[in-house]
């Protein structure tokens, strides 16, 4: 057994080379994201770099090309899914410091709003509080990343919900998935296994959500990142899965609750049984994937049901009490 001591020294050592490498990459990726940010701008008459002089020809035209149409069609769906990060770095924010996104990075079109909720986890198990910084870190990347990729044509962050209070999103997702009584409470920041069923309520529906968006965006460029995105997505998925089984052994009401969690997803998103617990006591359930090893994919009306906590055509609710901002906004009639 590696002594608690040493594996935190391993954990900050490591934290330390990431840090380092992600400064390099930034540095490294710069000229190309703003060549695919500008790229993104110019094509819909944004504000990119192209100091170009549109032709006669350019402006009469009404009809747009279709390189402009596939122009049109990523930014909504790269807005789409920056909706989504906003929510999961604004609780991974919280829960790590004790404090949301600074005001830089909530502009844009479209309804600005705030937090409701959201406060530092006293963690009691250095492991899951080194996972947490980790991922909050990776998901205000994302959050920063999209931005800088969609430029003018960024959304503004939605009002957002993550309070454990009698009204707050996650209490009435755990009403709904039965893991506590009607007139009950859930607080997501109030200890460790709290908080690792919150972010499992998101981390699965993050993944399937990326891989549903990925045949849409038609730009070669937006579709690596994409990919790269659902990558991380699916990392910290399956992090989140690892440890409630795992620490579902000892306090098997744990892997119970995980399952309850995911049964309401199901609820939520159709007819179809499409999501998966984490397993049982006798059998693991890390990766949800069918016969072929493949993850399934959800639409995007199917995650707004999820996040809006609705299985009908809504434009809000949940952890987006007013909606999200962007053309894609209502979920699917479920």
């Amino acid at each position: 057994m590696i002594d608690s001591d040493l594996l935190l020294q391993v954990l900050d050592a490591s934290d330390r080379r990431r840090a380092a490498r992600r400064t390099f990459l930034r540095s490294a990726g710069a000229a190309s994201l703003a060549v695919g940010g500008s790229a993104l701008l110019s094509a819909c008459g944004g504000s990119g770099s192209s100091t170009a002089t549109p032709t006669p020809t350019d402006t009469a035209s009404a009809t747009p090309s279709p390189a402009s149409t596939d122009v049109l069609k990523d930014q909504d769906t790269f807005n789409f899914a920056l909706n989504l990060e906003y929510l999961e770095a604004q609780f991974y924010s919280f829960a790590v410091t004790g404090a949301g996104l600074p005001a830089a990075l909530l502009t844009g079109t479209g309804t600005q709003g705030g937090v409701t909720g959201g406060r530092a986890v006293t963690f009691t198990d250095p492991i899951v509080q080194q996972y947490a910084r980790e991922i909050a870190a990776d998901e205000v990347a994302h959050v920063a990343f999209l931005r800088s990729v969609l430029g003018t044509s960024v959304v503004a962050q939605p009002a957002i919900n993550i309070d454990g209070g009698a009204t707050g999103a996650f209490t009435a997702a755990a009403r709904a998935a039965g893991i506590i009584g009607a007139t009950a409470t859930f607080d997501p920041y109030a200890s460790d296994e709290n908080f690792l069923l919150a972010a499992f309520i998101f981390e699965d529906v993050g993944v399937t959500a990326y891989k549903g968006a990925s045949p849409l965006i038609a730009q070669s460029l937006l579709i690596d990142a994409a990919a790269g995105i659902l990558a991380t997505e699916a990392y910290h998925a399956g992090l989140i899965r690892t440890v409630l089984y795992a620490k579902g052994i000892a306090a098997p009401t744990l892997r119970t609750n995980a399952n309850a969690i995911s049964d309401a997803r199901d609820s939520l998103d159709g007819t179809t049984d499409l999501d998966q617990g984490i397993g049982d006591g006798t059998t693991a359930n890390l990766v949800p994937t069918d016969a072929s090893g493949i993850t399934f994919s959800r639409t995007p009306g199917q995650v707004l049901n999820i996040v809006y906590l609705n299985r009908n055509a809504v434009v809000g609710g949940g952890f987006f009490p007013n909606g999200i901002n962007g053309t894609i906004k209502m979920s699917a009639a479920s």
